[in-house]
């Protein structure tokens, strides 16, 4: 089950567990459950730390615990064969049993044993799912720290009869006391803010106590972390401000056009970013969103920004760099059937779709790939493409239209997701030539339409394009100056990674030569 390289590095791991643990199996007769035994028995005979047992009694098979011997009350059960983008989640597993210390703040620690009440999780994931490793590993967390947190976390694929009984049908899910609770990626930190309701407050009176910034950036995704790390290599005081650091590169799965790197995935390119970033003095607030810029009254004055928590920050200068979102269909029964049908990551769903009739609403590059990619899982694709032609490039294409279970639909405007309450059971379109509506029966519908930029909230402070993106000049400034912007939410032409990354640098230089141009008594002078 595990190759050479592998069995090395689980047994450099496992060298620096500093406790026993013990591991307990619940199992069947299934080739499932013989995977897990000969997995398990693997892990254990790597480490005299490690024990193993096949005496459980837990209703799911196969399914396995992993505890602490010293403190057999903070566990964690796995339900299923971690294997795919989960194998890491099960090493991390390991050593936080064997208490080698987790990569997380102290503060981080003390909020989940703090926790004040008694909390059981259910969360399924799928083994292709590129954002469910994290939220396997916050609760993981969060179960082997504190006794009064229960975590089991599911396979979906090893538990179909399950999945389609609790209406699961995006990943990961997350259940909350028999009860839906989460759907969607999600950081230890915000699952620590939606059980802890004074987080919000104490994060608010921090940010209020903090010294203006030179320079503030709005947004963590790659032009805000570029931006960051060029102020702060020149010796700026910075501050980020993100919902998500990352941004939309966290849903993002294969990247091969980043110059240098042939293949890397998003999540791991947003790490990469993010240590980048942390290897300088630079201040950042996650889980925080902007609601208001409020611009200086002169050249070279103060900006503010207000955050939905209540706080404010105010900065010399502000690069804007919030990124866009995945726009939606905006039809009929769309946002009823959001995560019961209706999905936007086909590398995350679309394991749940096995057998399965599905839609790709959308011919470009993004669609194609996605309706590729689902062929090989799913009964049968039907793509569907508002123009006259796909827009992907022609390879893509052409691959496309050499499977055998795919229909392509051109010059079609989806007009309605059709369900039963519970779940997607198909959608219309209207043929753009004739105005005739179609009905597509089908269980799945995979929405790919491009982007829309993250700035509704600054209407009326800075310039925007019709489409809603900021415009910027050659330097990166907006409308305000010493307002500038970066990325995916400006007028730049081109939406990709690279161009977002040496966008941030251009803003960054261009608010370090507005800060070093302000006259002296500017440059020291403290906000009213």
């Amino acid at each position: 089950m595990l190759d050479a390289a592998t069995t090395e590095q689980l047994t450099q791991y496992l060298a620096l567990l500093r406790e026993p643990i013990a591991l307990v199996a619940t199992l069947g007769t299934d080739p499932r459950s013989a995977e897990t035994r000969e997995l398990l028995e693997r892990i254990a005979s790597l480490s005299d730390k490690v024990s193993v047992r096949f005496d459980g009694t837990d209703a799911r098979v196969p399914s396995f615990s992993i505890a602490r011997v010293s403190n057999p009350e903070a566990s964690v059960r796995f339900a299923g064969v971690p294997l795919g983008h989960e194998f890491t989640s099960l090493v991390l597993a390991l050593l936080w049993a064997g208490g080698h210390p987790p990569k997380v703040e102290d503060a981080v620690l003390q909020q989940i044993r703090d926790l004040p009440g008694d909390y059981s999780f259910e969360m399924y994931f799928s083994l292709s799912c590129h954002n469910c490793p994290d939220v396997v590993q916050a609760l993981t967390l969060m179960a082997l720290t504190n006794p009064r947190v229960r975590a089991v976390l599911i396979e979906g694929g090893a538990f179909k009869g399950e999945v389609e009984d609790r209406g699961v049908m995006a990943v990961p899910a997350v259940f909350l006391d028999g009860a839906m609770w989460a759907s969607g990626k999600i950081t230890i930190e915000e699952v620590l803010a939606k059980l802890d309701t004074g987080a919000a407050s104490r994060a608010a009176e921090e940010i209020a106590t903090k010294d203006p910034f030179e320079v503030l950036v709005i947004g963590g995704g790659p032009a805000g972390a570029a931006a960051a790390i060029y102020t702060a290599r020149k010796g700026i005081r910075t501050g980020v401000v993100a919902e998500r650091f990352g941004g939309q590169v966290m849903d993002t799965m294969g990247i091969e056009n980043f110059i240098s790197v042939p293949y890397t995935e998003g999540p791991k390119l947003a790490a990469a970013l993010e240590n980048h970033v942390q290897e300088y003095a630079v201040d950042v607030m996650n889980l925080q969103r902007a609601e208001r810029l409020i611009p200086a009254e002169r050249p070279g004055g103060w900006h503010e920004v207000v955050l939905a928590n209540g706080a404010s920050l105010k900065a010399r200068t502000v690069i804007l760099s919030t990124g866009a979102r995945w726009r939606n269909m905006n039809v009929p029964g769309e946002a009823e059937y959001k995560a019961k049908g209706v999905a936007y990551c086909p590398h995350c769903d679309g394991p749940l779709f096995k057998g399965k009739r599905v839609a790709v609403i959308g011919g470009g590059n993004s669609g194609v790939e996605a309706a590729i990619d689902l062929a090989g899982i799913v009964a049968h694709v039907t793509l569907i493409e508002f123009d006259a032609s796909l827009r992907a490039d022609a390879v893509l294409q052409a691959k496309l239209r050499s499977l055998p279970n795919v229909t392509v639909i051109v010059s079609a405007l989806t007009t309605e997701v059709l369900g039963d309450g519970a779940r997607v059971t198909g959608l219309t379109w209207e043929d753009r030539a004739s105005g005739k509506i179609h009905k597509v029966e089908l269980e799945g519908i995979f929405v790919q339409i491009g982007l829309v930029p993250n700035t509704e909230w600054l209407k009326g402070a800075v310039a925007l394009s019709p489409r809603g993106e900021i415009e910027i000049d050659q330097r990166g400034e907006t409308s305000i100056p010493g307002v500038f912007a970066a990325g995916d939410a400006t007028t730049v032409p081109y939406k990709q990674i690279v161009i977002a990354l040496g966008a941030g640098a251009t803003a960054a230089l261009s608010a370090f030569d507005t800060l070093i141009r302000l006259p002296a008594e500017e440059k020291v002078s403290e906000p009213a």
